[in-house]
């Protein structure tokens, strides 16, 4: 949530912000701005009663130890029109400061300078390529014929027991899968990640603070009892902290986890919701840090850096997008997104994102941390570390052979094999 503040002092920055996200409730910052003012003149008048009711008070105490009955009794009577007056102020108080906040949750946070204004995928910027382009022969099969020649996933199956995108991972589909998942694990924790098992339902707060709502409510399966699904473990993850004043010398803080995702992926038809290239459930190791803020930026290219070496270990032909304003998540400040080329398909698919969200989560949160004595907002970060089903799609893809697929070096210690047939 943006700070009310930013409105005050910045109007035209956050105008020019919210335009290069394509937001286009623009009338909301001066609603924003006139609620805030309201707010304050209430509150004004509210302490200026107190202050004289206070004053008031001791005044008749005085004169009733001076026998003054009659002035005293005046005096109490304006005492109490001024306690009713307090009263109604203190709910109109409570009544804008409620439609203030309802407000100012509607807007997204604002985009970092270096963010390329556009209103589609086509018009974000690459920032570097990687890997170079498999060979394959004229009889290169799609991961989805793939995994039905070698029984690696069924997706007909996952129709049966749930629905349409919600495969079933079998023999070694499955024992790939948690190869994947470990090594990924044991990549971010050796880089000091302290690894979580956190809970896949998350309760309306926690959604909230992390800016997935009210944003992205169509988005999650909700529960009877109200609890969410969650879209990423970022949701679950930088929750721990809410609330929370952090020490400094315990900064950064840095959280990685594996867990199943769950979203209503906006439907699609062909190839791009083929096989596991858009599903509602998959797997999904995420990487979060919480920093001083003018280290926030810093964090951001180390994390980048992070999951870029982590693509090249598997050998992976990749690309970093920095995303315009108006491919950017709601709550993010800059994002870099990665993705890997599938070369059976001969298209680009994204496996993960790197965001800085600013303070933008941390309003929500109320995470601060300790400065020079003061309770600070911090800033946080999240990233993909990677995303199992495309990552997968495209090992099977870009290393099938007519005897099986290779399997990646630096996976073949936790699959237990150097191929798959």
């Amino acid at each position: 949530m943006l700070p009310i503040q930013l409105f005050r002092q910045e109007k035209e920055r956050v105008t020019a912000g919210l335009q290069k996200k394509n937001f286009g409730e623009l009338e909301l910052v001066d609603k924003i701005i006139e609620l805030d003012e309201q707010r304050r003149h209430v509150q004004a008048e509210n302490d200026q009663l107190l202050a004289a009711t206070n004053a008031a008070s001791k005044e008749i105490g005085k004169l009733m130890a001076s026998g003054n009955k009659e002035e005293a009794e005046k005096i109490k009577a304006e005492v109490g029109q001024n306690k009713e007056k307090t009263k109604d102020l203190g709910h109109k108080l409570n009544e804008l400061e409620k439609e203030l906040h309802d407000t100012l949750v509607k807007l997204p946070n604002l985009p970092h300078e270096t963010v390329p204004s556009g209103k589609t995928p086509e018009d974000n910027e690459v920032v570097r390529e990687g890997g170079s382009t498999p060979s394959l022969d004229a009889q290169k099969l799609p991961h989805w014929e793939i995994t039905d020649k070698y029984n690696l996933i069924d997706f007909e199956l996952g129709n049966k027991v749930t629905g349409s995108g919600f495969p079933v991972y079998v023999n070694k589909g499955a024992r790939l899968q948690r190869a994947l998942i470990s090594y990924f694990l044991n990549y971010n924790i050796d880089a000091g990640y302290t690894e979580y098992y956190p809970p896949y339902m998350v309760n309306e707060e926690s959604a909230y603070g992390t800016g997935q709502l009210p944003d992205k409510e169509g988005q999650m399966y909700q529960t009877q009892d109200g609890t969410y699904l969650i879209p990423t473990a970022e949701v679950p993850l930088t929750n721990i902290y809410r609330d929370v004043i952090i020490n400094e010398q315990d900064m950064p803080v840095k959280m990685t986890a594996f867990t199943p995702c769950f979203r209503r992926e906006a439907g699609s038809y062909g190839k791009d919701v083929r096989g596991l290239n858009r599903v509602h459930q998959f797997d999904k190791v995420e990487i979060v840090q919480i920093v001083q803020p003018e280290k926030s930026y810093e964090a951001l290219e180390e994390m980048v850096a992070h999951v870029e070496n982590l693509v090249q270990s598997l050998g992976l032909q990749y690309r970093i997008l920095r995303l315009c304003g108006g491919d950017m998540s709601f709550a993010s400040a800059l994002t870099y997104d990665f993705e890997v080329y599938s070369a059976a398909q001969e298209r680009w698919l994204e496996v993960s994102s790197v965001s800085n969200f600013e303070h933008f989560q941390s309003n929500r949160m109320k995470i601060r941390y300790r400065h020079d004595g003061k309770p600070q907002p911090a800033h946080t970060l999240n990233g993909s570390s990677l995303a199992l089903p495309r990552i997968m799609a495209c090992i099977l893809e870009n290393f099938q052979t007519p005897d099986g697929v290779n399997v990646p070096e630096a996976l073949q210690p936790y699959y237990g094999s150097n191929i798959i047939n």
